[in-house]
């Protein structure tokens, strides 16, 4: 017998970063599906599928597509949508929570940017972090001029608060992978 369901994890995210997942979500089902799909009817069709590479790649595909629909269902049913840019009280202005784009000092006194994102939308490139990541946990709740401790895994450091804003945060539109069955020239 099944345990009863526990409480769900909290999936704060960005509106654009939602709007990504159901770009992603909606490429697969409405064109990536049917056209691999149509590729296994078409190698069923000719016959012996147990040595037809078309055949078991395809359902091989399918299985990936279906297991990554059911992964973006799920994300975007447990989303909580907090956007950066809705007024804030005045105390929550400057101190850190989601969305915040945080300027801070590290022991060296080099200064660092990043925003607190979700975690469908972390991109280390762009400095965006999770709300989960222990930079993130050490940062939430401070204000500038605030100290933190900065408890990794591998170092403990003591940072100093700069800045913190609330504003938009870009994010980069889904893209078809490369090599995607479905393309636009269909």
């Amino acid at each position: 017998m099944r345990d009863a369901p526990g409480p769900k994890a909290k999936n704060y995210i960005t509106p654009a970063g939602l709007q990504r997942l159901k770009e992603e979500h909606r490429f697969l089902m409405n064109r990536e599906r049917p056209a691999v799909t149509q590729v296994v009817a078409w190698a069923a069709s000719n016959g012996d599928r147990s040595e037809n590479a078309d055949y078991l790649y395809g359902k091989r595909r399918l299985r990936q597509i279906d297991s990554r629909i059911r992964f973006l269902t799920k994300r975007i049913d447990a989303a909580e949508v907090v956007d950066p840019c809705a007024p804030r009280p005045k105390t929550a202005v400057t101190r850190v929570f989601f969305g915040a784009t945080v300027t801070y000092k590290d022991a060296a006194g080099r200064e660092h940017v990043v925003r607190i994102v979700g975690v469908d939308e972390v991109d280390l490139n762009r400095r965006y972090v999770s709300w989960m990541s222990p930079l993130a946990r050490a940062l939430m709740k401070s204000s500038p001029g605030d100290r933190v401790v900065l408890r990794a895994p591998k170092k403990t450091e003591h940072l100093e608060i700069v800045d913190v804003e609330y504003g938009p945060i870009p994010m980069d539109p889904f893209r078809e992978p490369p090599g995607a069955q479905a393309r636009a020239d269909r």
